[in-house]
């Protein structure tokens, strides 16, 4: 038995709809600006015939399932919510083709990108890493995965997040600059994804500041509901 001078990381895991296993999460790629209307109302539109798709990494550690409630943020008074839909993968792929990306999902479940705002723009607009705005404890909520089944590649079905429940982003999958095959193909140009890879595929417009108290609801058409409760600041 190998022995640790302290404790090894948990595996990070989310439920499965049908299953008892969990599935284990090895990272988490996220899309930036992948809607055409969030790139715009984000100050920085997209125009997909002269530009690639771009990611940014959380750490699996930041994983935290729905229905929790989460403490806002240290180091922010401008915490975001970000709508997306996930994307599970169960099998390994490199430099894979379009056509053969349906091989590499295992299914799907709701998110929610949560975002120091305030820190990724002062980031963004010096030209350094998002890293502090993106990359931080409890920031990537996800609910129970959906094996893909029949439900096959997602091409087409309603996003929307509530606060409280009012609407605040609704659009729809059929809207994703890159879609589905396009991510996976681009993605694995430059990573071996691997089983335990999720990828959030990106926002629609009307992204906006929470409080503590408030209550976030998603729901993704065929896929589920995420939510999240905003407590108190540490």
């Amino acid at each position: 038995m190998t022995n640790y001078t302290f404790a090894p990381a948990p595996v990070f895991s989310l439920p499965v709809e049908g299953a008892e296993a969990r599935f284990p999460v090895k990272r988490i790629f996220c899309v930036g600006r992948n809607y055409h209307a969030h790139a715009v109302e984000m100050g920085r539109p997209v125009d997909k015939s002269t530009m690639k798709p771009f990611y940014f990494i959380k750490d699996a550690s930041t994983l935290i399932e729905s229905g929790a409630t989460v403490p806002y943020p240290c180091g922010t008074s401008n915490y975001h919510f970000e709508m997306e839909l996930v994307v599970a993968i169960g099998a390994e792929g490199f430099r894979v083709k379009e056509a053969d990306a349906a091989r590499l999902i295992y299914g799907y479940a709701a998110g929610l990108d949560m975002t120091r705002r305030d820190l990724q723009l002062v980031a963004r607009d010096q030209g350094r890493p998002w890293d502090l705005g993106k990359n931080f404890e409890k920031s990537a909520v996800c609910s129970p995965l959906v094996p893909m089944g029949t439900l096959g590649v997602l091409q087409a079905g309603s996003v929307a997040l509530q606060v409280n429940g009012a609407t605040k982003q609704s659009s729809d999958l059929s809207k994703l600059i890159w879609n589905i095959p396009e991510l996976l193909a681009d993605l694995s140009q430059y990573y071996h994804l691997q089983p335990g890879d999720l990828i959030y595929t990106g926002t629609p417009e009307g992204v906006g500041a929470v409080v503590t108290g408030d209550l976030i609801t998603g729901q993704i058409a065929q896929v589920g509901e995420v939510q999240l409760n905003i407590g108190a600041a540490e």
